[in-house]
């Protein structure tokens, strides 16, 4: 709701009609949200909302169990569209009902006085403005233009900036071609990736079948590999690829970059900054597949000059098809709706909280298992 609005006014039974999936509003004293587009995204299930809906959720922001960050609370701001009339008679609730009568007649004129120009420029930006939670005009970047070359501006604001989370999605690049190129739809991933595990898997197998794959450990001593060591090389590098994953999210993703440097602010920015700004913009929630195509590459040169190559290639398809359920899960954790109890749903309400709380902690996204040794470990609230 633009800031210049005056708030629309609704009656308590109309608020509590709003009650099922395609409608569903909610009560924070008496402000007004639709949370309909909210409640996939809800850490801890749309059922919890949807049992609150038309009700006021003010202890349940407070807790316990669990009381909501402030950047919930900010977050909550968007989807603001009015305020309670509990009593019709009162003042406020008259004078509430005079300024949005005079809003709407000022804002009729306003839309005869159009020129060509404006509904043109609104045309074009039309994708934007059905998702427009920030304010445009007092934000510190244009949402009009690119973001890519303007972060880099923001400095010693920028990480603030950056982690404080909205729901709108994000343009990078003016140039159609370089912003396509940023965004992968989910299913490709399994489409691409999926194909080169098998074959390499079968290759692998059969290869050491064969019965002539030794790891030669001295020049004198060797021991013989067999087809059924396979799945242990395949496991290794799942093993060791839940390890890679923890240490690009952490040391890669999450570094800070210093206030002074304009480029490594864009570069975060690029690699993963706009993914904390808009967490639930789907089209960016896996690798792109350049950035892909790099990481899998630079893992598969590694493993072969360290180990025989059959060897280096096992393990190397084990962290492969540990990147294809990373990516997965990853989508899952934002988009999907598990059981509350499972080990999904615990595993969304623990990212969502990274994302949300503890930017600097919670970086498994697979496991949580090397968080605690590197003591990286969110605190645990139930939802």
């Amino acid at each position: 709701m633009s800031p210049s609005t005056s708030p629309r006014v609704f009656m308590e039974r109309e608020v509590a009609r709003h009650c099922t999936k395609d409608s569903c509003w909610v009560l924070l004293g008496t402000r007004v949200y639709d949370v309909t587009s909210f409640l996939r995204m809800h850490p801890g299930g749309e059922a919890l909302i949807l049992r609150r809906s038309g009700k006021d959720v003010s202890r349940e922001m407070e807790g316990p169990p669990h009381r909501h960050s402030e950047n919930a609370r900010r977050w909550m701001e968007q989807y603001y569209i009015g305020e309670l009339d509990r009593d019709s008679g009162t003042d406020k609730a008259q004078t509430l009902k005079e300024r949005r009568k005079a809003s709407e007649q000022t804002e009729e004129k306003m839309a005869e006085k159009m020129t060509d120009k404006k509904v043109k420029e609104e045309d074009v930006n039309a994708a934007y403005n059905r998702c427009s939670p920030v304010d445009l005009d007092k934000d510190l970047v244009d949402w009009r233009k690119p973001l890519a070359w303007q972060v880099g501006h923001l400095r010693e604001k920028y990480d603030a900036w950056v982690h404080q989370p909205v729901d709108r999605p994000i343009r990078l690049f003016g140039n159609p071609f370089l912003e396509a190129s940023t965004k992968t739809s989910w299913y490709w991933v399994p489409v691409v990736w999926l194909p080169v595990v098998f074959y390499f898997s079968w290759h692998c197998y059969t290869t050491l079948a064969k019965g002539t794959t030794r790891l030669e450990l001295t020049s004198d001593f060797s021991i013989p590999i067999h087809e059924h060591i396979f799945p242990l090389l395949f496991l290794l590098g799942w093993f060791l690829w839940s390890l890679i994953e923890y240490c690009i999210h952490r040391f890669v993703f999450h570094m800070k970059p210093p206030a002074h440097n304009y480029y490594l602010i864009t570069l975060h920015f690029l690699l993963h900054g706009q993914h904390h700004k808009s967490p639930f913009d789907g089209s960016r929630l896996v690798f792109p597949p350049g950035l892909a195509s790099l990481m899998v590459g630079s893992l598969y040169l590694f493993l072969c000059s360290t180990l025989p190559v059959i060897l280096g290639t096992s393990v190397f398809v084990g962290g492969l098809c540990g990147y294809v359920v990373y990516d997965m899960i990853h989508y899952y954790l934002h988009y999907g709706s598990p059981k509350r109890g499972s080990y999904m749903y615990n595993l969304k309400a623990y990212h969502v909280k990274h994302h949300f709380e503890h930017q600097r902690a919670g970086f498994g996204i697979t496991t949580k298992f090397w968080d605690h040794p590197f003591n990286t470990v969110i605190p645990d609230e139930k939802f």
